[in-house]
């Protein structure tokens, strides 16, 4: 007989809160088997799928794309084109994550010279925090082409 675990030692053991595990059973996306007394009984493959959770929302997926791209529940037969759209679901995410780095290193040189500039707080710092400022200014515009330039820069105080 393949051993059960009680919701106690999988909190113990994953670190997930015992509230958490029975929220993930109400929403049917890990649903243990149940003892006659009504206890859950997690099996090794139920602790596998946690942790795959615990490691696609370290990813910053939602439960809801969690719940709704990967099946947690064993399939007999691997479906291939389903495997695809899964894979092509996971590029994508993986392009919105590089976007945010890059954004991400863009605030972190701005941080980094606005603080170089208020340390040493002359002509020549500003100049170089104000082009910075422009070149990021620039590139949401080009990203976002809602924003016109009369739209920040035409009215008049």
């Amino acid at each position: 007989m393949k051993p059960l675990y009680s919701i106690q030692e999988v909190s113990q053991i994953l670190g997930i809160p015992k509230d958490t595990l029975r929220y993930y059973d109400r929403i049917g996306i890990v649903s243990p088997a149940r003892e006659d007394n009504r206890y859950r009984r997690y099996s090794r493959s139920d602790l596998m799928d946690l942790m795959n959770i615990q490691i696609l929302q370290f990813a910053d997926l939602s439960l809801n794309e969690i719940k709704g791209k990967f099946g947690f529940h064993r399939m007999e037969e691997v479906d291939p084109a389903e495997c695809l759209k899964v894979a092509s679901f996971l590029d994508a995410k993986n392009a919105e994550t590089r976007e945010k780095i890059a954004h991400l290193e863009k605030v972190s040189q701005l941080l980094e010279l606005a603080a170089e500039t208020l340390r040493d707080l002359n002509h020549e710092s500003d100049q170089r925090l104000a082009a910075f400022v422009r070149e990021i200014y620039q590139t949401i515009r080009r990203n976002e082409n809602g924003i016109s330039e009369e739209g920040c820069f035409g009215h008049e105080d």
